[in-house]
């Protein structure tokens, strides 16, 4: 990593200074200067985008912290714009895991918006960095949003969607991850809900479907830290529906039987599981374990 002086101090890149990002380097209209507060990663190390709505359901929330958690804890720094929703909880998820991430600002580097995100946004200038291709003082607008898009993917090797509705901005990272050559990524979602359009239709138009960190590390050839044991502490409910589980696809009303419990319980346990990336929802209301080398500890062990 490169310090940029003192890490809240604000540092202009060009692009032809030795520190700007080579991957940024590389897409139509990169920015300069680019405006840095904290320090960027080595051209060299992995990094992914991961975003989605601004108004994430629980679930959404969920599996964003936990997909940015899972490939942090790997070695991947997260790239994400800072808003509210799916953004905040990737952002988080980095931080928690101990790993690197940057935020994209569509304002300037010093403002702070949304006003609520002061402290993630300090957290992250202490773990990564905050940069903007907007001077200090700009204020946010709404068409600087979308333009800061081409830089979220830019700087990184492919974008995760997590949810989002039929006009999403995260269609637009999408879409400059697809012209800038990066892999695009999707969540998928129950097709009744709304913020699920975007991420659907993406994986109907061919974007690799996420269902835990492995499948983005697989697709980008990136090795995972640990990967091959995993211990994983779960209460009574999800390790009994875990422990019903194997390879085989099984359909919930069929576990739901097995475990002689309604099968809400059963379908809240599964959505637990999966965000915990030990569980594949499938086609047809079908469940399987992931094939990961998993010890279950009970939490009451």
């Amino acid at each position: 990593m490169r310090p940029v002086g003192a890490r809240d101090a604000i540092a202009p890149l060009t692009i032809d200074d030795a520190a700007y990002p080579s991957r940024l380097r590389t897409i139509y209209d990169p920015p300069s200067p680019l405006y840095v507060r904290g320090e960027i990663v080595p051209a060299e190390a992995p990094a992914v985008a991961i975003v989605g709505a601004r108004r994430p359901t629980m679930y959404g929330s969920t599996v964003a912290h936990q997909l940015a958690c899972d490939l942090a804890a790997a070695g991947v720094t997260i790239i994400s714009g800072l808003a509210r929703g799916i953004d905040a909880a990737a952002h988080r998820g980095a931080l928690d895991a101990g790993g690197q991430t940057i935020a994209v600002l569509g304002c300037g580097p010093d403002v702070v918006y949304p006003p609520e995100h002061r402290s993630l946004m300090e957290a992250i200038i202490g773990h990564g960095a905050v940069v903007s291709e907007f001077a200090p003082g700009t204020p946010p607008r709404p068409a600087q949003f979308p333009q800061r898009n081409r830089i979220i993917s830019g700087l990184s090797l492919g974008v995760v969607v997590v949810e989002g509705r039929e006009d999403s901005g995260a269609l637009i990272t999408a879409d400059a991850a697809l012209e800038q050559g990066r892999e695009v990524f999707a969540v998928p979602g129950r097709i009744s809900d709304p913020t699920s359009r975007a991420p659907n239709r993406l994986l109907q138009q061919g974007a690799r479907l996420v269902a835990g960190a492995d499948d983005v590390l697989d697709e980008l050839h990136l090795p995972a830290r640990g990967r091959a044991a995993r211990e994983a502490a779960l209460d009574g409910i999800e390790a009994l529906v875990f422990e019903r589980l194997d390879l085989t696809p099984q359909h919930l009303d069929r576990l739901a039987l097995a475990c002689g419990l309604p099968v809400a319980a059963i379908s809240r346990a599964l959505v637990l599981l999966e965000c915990r990336g030990l569980v594949a929802a499938l086609p047809g209301a079908r469940f399987a374990r992931r094939d990961l080398d998993v010890r279950i500890r009970r939490h009451e062990e």
